[in-house]
């Protein structure tokens, strides 16, 4: 149910900035590195904040895992959340709406025909890494997408690399890749 919310919500989307288009699929996504970020923030805050006991331990955890993903979120230039959207053409990426996953987001982040991308997949403990590269200019969009079912992430991430893509990602990540 959820899933078809999003690709109605992105095909709406697309519908008002006046793109002729049908999504196929839709995920949700972050910036490449923003987990990472969050867990290193909340180290460092938790450790400076543990200077003052357990509830300063507590609220250092906290605030540095909130900087650690702000500190990211500039530095990549995209937003912490984002609906992305696959047709059979072309990908598409969106800010996500206030109202979350399920409503029609408004601010179109990206927009990439699939013919001229490379599609990299990385597996990681608790997300998946998607890199879509323009073969022409060698620009990267890099994004990852929880592993946690409801974001359907790994549902595009099939869509657009392939299953073996996924499968061979994940094995390399439990290598230690």
């Amino acid at each position: 149910m959820a899933e078809a919310d999003m690709i109605r919500a992105v095909q709406a989307a697309l519908d008002h900035h006046g793109i002729e288009d049908t999504i196929r699929e839709v995920g949700q996504f972050e910036p490449r590195g923003m987990v990472g970020s969050m867990f290193a923030g909340g180290l460092i805050g938790s450790e400076v904040g543990g200077a003052f006991g357990e509830v300063g331990d507590a609220i250092g955890l906290a605030a540095g895992s909130l900087g650690g993903m702000a500190a990211k979120r500039e530095s990549s230039g995209l937003p912490m959340h984002m609906l992305v959207g696959a047709s059979d053409s072309t990908i598409y990426g969106f800010g996500m709406a206030r109202g979350g996953r399920r409503h029609e987001p408004h601010d179109l982040l990206f927009q990439v025909p699939r013919e001229r991308l490379d599609v990299e997949v990385h597996g990681r403990v608790n997300v998946r890494v998607l890199e879509l590269i323009d073969r022409e200019t060698g620009s990267k969009i890099e994004l990852e997408g929880n592993r946690i079912p409801i974001t359907h992430s790994h549902d595009l991430i099939k869509f657009v690399a392939g299953h073996r893509a996924v499968e061979a990602a994940d094995a390399r990540s439990e290598e230690g890749d």
